[in-house]
């Protein structure tokens, strides 16, 4: 049997993956104030040298965790031009999207809650953040162009008004998931959505 010997790029995008599943493991378990590289290298079957190695830090590592936890989240939406259309996909996806809400979700959710009292964490969660809402006012301004959006719409309440929607739909799922039936949720603030911004 011929077994092929993995390159090193692709034992260094394992090893990666690997720590940050492990980091994403111990926020989940023990919070983000009791994350060390030693306890995330231990966690991921490495040593602490190596995730130094490939992070540096932990205000680096919680960066790249924060990037990868948000990463695909609601996936298909980057092939849909900006519109009302592209906006109605990403709630029904963000909010079916929480029906299953996998290790790395629960750890993107409890970093964003703990960023407005961690100031390791805050200028990453601001910048993700405005990359969200960057994305809802170009969805709005292009609905807006097209005569699909209501023209006295203002794209900026909008993006701040369903991130907080989203992510408050997403703790509470977290806190009590009996509570939060995404399934139907999913399709209610969907059709708010639509008939809040739509011309007709």
């Amino acid at each position: 049997m011929v077994t092929t010997r993995r390159t090193q790029q692709e034992r260094r995008t394992q090893a990666e993956a690997a720590l940050l599943d492990a980091a994403a493991e111990l926020v989940v378990e023990c919070g983000v104030r009791s994350l060390t590289l030693a306890r995330v290298g231990e966690r991921a079957g490495y040593s602490r040298g190596i995730v130094t190695h490939h992070f540096g830090s932990k205000q680096a590592l919680l960066e790249r965790l924060a990037r990868a936890t948000q990463a695909g989240f609601v996936p298909g939406l980057a092939d849909l031009p900006p519109g009302l259309d592209r906006l109605l996909k990403l709630v029904d996806g963000y909010v079916g999207a929480l029906g299953d809400v996998g290790i790395m979700n629960r750890a993107f959710l409890l970093l964003w809650t703990e960023a407005a009292t961690a100031s390791e964490l805050a200028p990453t969660f601001r910048e993700r953040d405005e990359a969200f809402r960057s994305d809802l006012r170009s969805d709005v301004a292009a609905g807006i162009a097209d005569g699909d959006v209501r023209p006295d719409v203002e794209p900026d309440d909008v993006a701040v008004v369903v991130v907080g929607q989203l992510r408050g739909i997403g703790l509470q799922r977290l806190l009590d998931p009996g509570a939060v039936d995404t399934a139907r949720l999913r399709h209610t603030v969907t059709d708010y959505w639509r008939r809040a911004l739509s011309v007709s």
